[in-house]
């Protein structure tokens, strides 16, 4: 698992050991920067199941203003916070041990760019999206990334957000939405 692009670019992630995380494969990583690579600089990016931290510090080598990392395991964002200060980082970002609906309870930050790539099928992202709908984060213009098992529907949410396109790689899908301004 590398940086593929920006000030960090080739720069080595460490993985979580074991299966509890799963990181999101290279080839879904590079497409989906693909389809959002002029949407990322200067942008606040919120990466709310951070696991080791690869999206949002993809999103920041790539000129990401900063980036809130959120992840329940205290394993996983160690190694987070540890790959954020080896791609050097570390002062863009800060990093939350909490559940994700804890944290958007609390959030008092509006953002740019938003990962979702919770564990699937845990249920966890429709109530992301919904909550992050309803409290309205997301900047104008704004776009909510979500990665999920390609069969997952995804919900419809409320204007002035809107569901946009859908890129498939073998298993897995991203789909994207965006807060018209």
């Amino acid at each position: 698992m590398r940086v593929i692009t920006g000030i960090a670019r080739g720069r080595r992630l460490e993985e979580l050991p074991g299966l509890d995380t799963r990181p999101t494969a290279s080839k879904v990583k590079e497409g989906l920067f693909s389809a959002i690579q002029f949407d990322v600089e200067g942008r606040r990016v919120l990466d709310l199941f951070a696991g080791t931290g690869q999206l949002g510090l993809e999103a920041l080598s790539r000129g990401g203003a900063f980036c809130d990392f959120v992840d329940s395991a205290p394993a996983a964002l160690k190694v987070a916070q540890r790959n954020a200060r080896s791609c050097a980082l570390e002062g863009r970002a800060a990093f939350y041990r909490q559940d994700f609906a804890a944290f958007l309870d609390g959030v008092r930050e509006k953002y740019g760019l938003i990962f979702l790539d919770p564990p699937y099928q845990s249920g966890h992202l429709e109530r992301a999206l919904e909550r992050i709908a309803a409290i309205d984060i997301v900047t104008g213009n704004g776009i909510i990334v979500c990665e999920s098992l390609v069969e997952y529907v995804l919900p419809k949410l409320p204007d002035p957000y809107e569901k946009g396109r859908e890129y498939r790689y073998g298993k897995i899908k991203v789909t994207l939405y965006r807060r018209r301004a």
